[in-house]
């Protein structure tokens, strides 16, 4: 067992650990804009990753019977997938990514919401790891297929009916972790048909801000400070579910286990049309982010 509860690890506890036999590293970079880059994520997987890491893919291990974006797919559907990536049973997972925890803390979490609870996010990502004097390779593991079993966490998943009925009753806290102007309505949404603005009651936290510039979330009395007072429920969304995970990791950081997604976010919510939409600062707060706010795109 990880000697603690945090969902973080270092880079030094991973280079101690690397050759535990039941420990499993998983590359997680994804990419907003994969087919217009000079590589895609798993290119740059393929020319270097850490030693016998395996590459989770969001777009692939995906619902395909939506079109919104990589949804969480069924248990039966996300157990085909993992288990031949030998991920299963008994092991202890850690993911990873190139670029501030896209998409590291969306794999974190769908491992939760099936019920892994020995998942962990390696802080700091690729460079961390480097930095730390751990090597790289391109040396491809062919896992042995090992079984997985779903235990789904039904609590940590909010769809879309479930959102509109907190909403309605005021029974959550919703944390947006788009930046500042897609929150306010001020910027255009980046996928056609989607309306400016946020959920009535939303507060906006952008997931950007949560992470230093390096690469590292940061500390839990400032992430405490960027979240602000908190005691209701938590739900947490983006525009497709992705960022909305750095706020439920972060979460995990200060203690909260219990943090759900809202899997279908903006991309769901936006495009639906007798759901409400509000625009201006939203909840009162301290995390609340100017138009000009930088980072991730929320995701």
């Amino acid at each position: 067992m990880v000697d603690h509860v945090s969902p973080l690890v270092g880079a030094d506890w991973l280079l101690a650990n690397l050759k535990a036999p039941d420990l499993r590293v998983v590359d997680a970079t994804w990419y907003l804009d994969g087919p217009n880059r000079a590589k895609t994520a798993k290119e740059e997987f393929d020319e270097a990753h850490i030693p016998d890491a395996v590459f989770f893919d969001i777009d692939i291990i995906k619902d395909g019977d939506t079109d919104l974006p990589h949804m969480l797919p069924s248990p039966v559907a996300f157990t085909s997938r993992v288990k031949k990536l030998g991920l299963g049973d008994g092991n202890r997972v850690v993911v990873y990514d190139r670029n501030r925890f896209m998409a590291s803390a969306r794999v974190w979490w769908m491992f939760r919401a099936m019920g892994v609870e020995d998942v962990y996010v390696l802080d700091g990502g690729l460079s961390a790891w480097t930095a730390a004097g751990g090597e790289l390779t391109d040396d491809l593991t062919v896992p042995f297929e090992r079984h997985f079993t779903p235990r789904v966490r039904a609590d940590l998943i909010k769809d879309l009916g479930q959102m509109q009925r907190a909403i309605n009753r005021g029974s959550h806290t919703v944390l947006d972790a788009r930046p500042g102007g897609r929150f306010t309505g001020q910027a255009p949404e980046p996928r056609e048909g989607l309306r400016s603005g946020h959920m009535p009651g939303a507060r906006n936290v952008t997931a950007g801000d949560l992470v230093t510039e390096d690469g590292f979330l940061k500390a839990p009395d400032a992430l405490a400070r960027q979240v602000g007072s908190i005691e209701r429920p938590v739900i947490t969304t983006c525009g497709s579910g992705v960022t909305a995970s750095i706020l439920a990791l972060a979460l995990g950081v200060l203690g909260r286990d219990d943090v759900a997604v809202y899997d279908g976010s903006w991309s769901e919510w936006g495009a639906t049309e007798d759901c409400p939409v509000e625009t201006g600062p939203g909840a009162a707060g301290p995390a609340i982010v100017g138009p000009t706010s930088t980072g991730h795109g929320g995701e």
